[in-house]
């Protein structure tokens, strides 16, 4: 049970039980446009919140450190994305389309920011840089994010135009309507509200995790209602896991050399690993319900939902190695609780 809180995300399960309930009784005609309804409304009221969480300064305060946050930026937001295009040629001839399209959809969504923030926390690094990069990736994240897809999707042929190959100006717009609007409304708020949202976790993580339950839900119910996890193998799945530890490896190891090859300090080498190389689901799963319409959503956000337990078991031991080493000079018993902790509150 220990090595289940140390290692498996709690969060993982409650999606795992969504998807299950999604295939045993989907949302079909009222009950989906009432979904319908509940995701736009839950999503926006997410990320008003977010807004309304994240402090400024934070971002101002870390954003002196140039050469930390180009380097994390070039590997979110480059890097990334031309291993995503190389995985996903290599992977359309494996598997459907549209799982191939998620792992390249991945690969150009911003970073988390818990998770980010904690595991460099735990492991002894630069906290304050971390905080900074991570927050300024999804903040450019809900407009970057969206225009890259928009660029290359239509050149890479994975989806046909009826799953939501071409990306429309009608789907940007509704990214900034529904995400980037409710981001800004909420730190215009923050001096009349970030104070009690401060006090009160439990209000805004029940909104945090409830919100993307209920995407969720609703990708996956219209997915079982047109038949299009009739096209899923376990080979498949297996192949994913696959191709998404091939991604993750190869930016820890990219993002690990070019820190010790450009001279930056430990504390700034773990903060760099941290935030490069992780991928945003609170981010990813709504902005996917909105570019791609249509049942293949529950098959493009796949690859996102089995890469967020692949970064946090191997972060969760990347974080320890560091601390273990002296790099921060962690209590491994601290260690262990602060694993948990960036489990269950990380997406």
């Amino acid at each position: 049970m220990t090595f289940i809180r140390r290692f498996i995300d709690p969060y993982l399960l409650l999606l795992l039980a969504t998807v299950a309930l999604a295939a045993v009784l989907p949302a079909r005609g009222e009950g989906a446009r009432l979904a319908e309804v509940a995701v736009t409304v839950a999503v926006a009221l997410l990320f008003f919140l977010y807004g309304a969480r994240l402090a400024p300064a934070a971002i101002w305060a870390g954003l002196t450190h140039w050469r930390l946050q180009g380097l994390v930026f070039l590997s979110t937001f480059l890097l990334f994305p031309l291993l995503g295009l190389a995985v996903s040629g290599v992977a359309r001839a494996w598997v459907p389309g549209e799982i191939a399209a998620g792992l390249l959809f991945l690969t150009l969504l911003p970073s988390t920011v818990q998770s980010s923030i904690a595991f460099t926390g735990i492991a002894g690094g630069n906290v304050p840089a971390a905080l900074c990069s991570a927050s300024v990736s999804n903040l450019v994240g809900t407009v970057l994010t969206p225009l890259i897809v928009a660029l290359v999707f239509p050149l890479t042929g994975l989806l046909p135009a009826a799953a939501g190959g071409g990306v429309s100006l009608h789907a940007i717009e509704g990214i900034a309507a529904q995400i980037l609007l409710p981001f800004v409304a909420g730190q215009v708020a923050r001096p009349l509200i970030g104070g009690w949202i401060a006090r009160h976790k439990g209000p805004t993580s029940l909104v945090d995790r409830g919100s993307i339950l209920l995407v969720v839900y609703a990708a996956f119910s219209e997915g079982m209602v047109s038949g299009v996890w009739q096209a899923v193998s376990a080979g498949d799945l297996a192949l994913v896991l696959l191709f998404d530890g091939v991604l993750l490896a190869a930016v820890i190891a990219a993002t690990t050399w070019m820190s010790r090859a450009l001279g930056f300090s430990k504390p700034d080498e773990i903060a760099i690993v941290f935030c490069g190389s992780k991928k945003s689901m609170a981010s990813g799963i709504p902005m996917a319900t909105i570019l791609f319409a249509g049942s293949s959503v529950s098959l493009i956000v796949l690859p996102l939902m089995i890469f967020h337990q692949v970064q946090l078991f191997v972060c969760a031991v990347l974080a320890r190695r560091y601390a273990a080493r002296g790099a921060g000079g962690v209590d491994p018993a601290r260690a262990d609780a602060a694993v948990v902790e960036a489990a269950v509150n990380s997406r």
